[in-house]
């Protein structure tokens, strides 16, 4: 059983061509984050499972995984709480648009590669879509 307040959480990094697909969400202040979509693990739910989940709930996107990237940890406060939150991450490409976006997104966008990174709002994603452009290089 975890411990308490580990928060973990599974996401895509979705590569078409030349473009990245990004979600705009707002902070626990109102500001608004450029990132991946993401989010928990259901009971039962391996992280790949939880990645195609999210994607599509988030975005409205069906995508399939194509590799493992990093998986990234940080802590984060909510109502006096602090959480240690692990993020299995994946680089998926898009299959069909499905559905759209949950309520939690504010805004889904395809956005060109470099004007990805300089969008991003945090450097451990600006990192993570780094090492995907570049185990894509690598694998052609």
């Amino acid at each position: 059983m975890p411990e308490a307040g580990w928060v973990r959480s599974a996401g895509g990094v979705v590569l078409r061509q030349q473009d990245v697909l990004l979600i705009r969400v707002s902070d626990i202040k109102g500001r608004p984050v450029w990132s991946f979509p993401k989010g928990r693990l259901d009971a039962g739910e391996t992280p790949a499972q939880a990645a195609v989940r999210e994607v599509m709930e988030e975005t409205g996107w069906c995508c399939r995984i194509e590799a493992d990237l990093s998986t990234t940890e940080y802590w984060f406060q909510r109502e006096g709480r602090r959480f240690r939150k692990t993020v299995v991450w994946f680089k998926m490409t898009p299959v069909e648009r499905t559905g759209v976006p949950d309520g939690e997104v504010e805004e889904v966008e395809w956005v060109e590669r470099e004007a990805a990174l300089r969008r991003l709002t945090y450097p451990s994603d600006v990192a993570l879509l780094s090492q995907a452009f570049t185990q894509e290089a690598s694998s052609r």
